[in-house]
């Protein structure tokens, strides 16, 4: 983004990234805490973002990890033992719809998994090492993977214990439970649920947000 300042802490509307995106859960129901990895210099800061927007339930920042997998980890070890299901979700999706949160809720419940994902648009083409085209997969078949990602929770457990003891790093957390053979399924969501990663997207961001107030 080319700014200082970590994405989730850019304001927007006069709020931070980050305080869009966990009001987006405000009203999901059975919300029993919210956890959120950070790095040293925003723990405090992070504390009191979470103390303001979920004033009723426990709330916790921690210190996050070189790769997104070890913020994720640690973050878990912070999750009460009495959680049914955990959801992950990227703090720079701030435009995440509360009834595609809840019809992933419905899914992992059902299915053990639930990732919030749009069918691909583009054709998508497979290269070997020197960008020549190695294959054009059938577009019918490829989704494009977003948060919240939804688990049960010994099953999401049993995943990052299998990825830690054989080193595994996954590209996101569905993928950690696939090398375990559990079972996630897609769940449609929308295409404002992006994650906010160039300046052109910041932009974006802005003209929605303030569009919506």
């Amino acid at each position: 983004m080319g700014n200082e300042i970590p994405k989730p802490y850019l304001k927007i509307a006069g709020k931070t990234i980050l305080e869009h995106t966990l009001s987006r859960f405000k009203g999901v129901s059975g919300l029993g805490e919210v956890i959120v990895s950070t790095s040293e210099k925003y723990l405090a800061k992070t504390e009191g973002l979470l103390n303001s927007v979920f004033p009723d339930i426990a709330t916790f920042a921690v210190l996050g990890g070189n790769e997104r997998q070890d913020s994720i980890r640690n973050a878990l070890q912070k999750i009460s033992g009495k959680t049914g299901l955990i959801a992950v979700h990227d703090a720079v999706r701030p435009f995440v719809r509360s009834e595609d949160i809840e019809n992933c809720i419905s899914e992992a419940v059902r299915w053990g998994g639930a990732v919030l994902a749009m069918p691909a648009k583009d054709t998508i083409k497979v290269s070997g090492d020197d960008r020549i085209i190695v294959k054009t997969p059938d577009r019918k078949t490829l989704w494009q993977a977003q948060t919240p990602q939804i688990f049960w929770a010994a099953l999401f457990r049993e995943a990052y214990e299998y990825a830690e003891v054989n080193r595994f790093l996954g590209s996101d957390d569905s993928s950690l439970i696939e090398k375990i053979g559990g079972k996630v399924v897609l769940v449609e969501g929308s295409s404002k649920n992006f994650k906010i990663t160039f300046p052109l997207d910041l932009e974006i961001a802005g003209y929605l947000i303030n569009k919506e107030s």
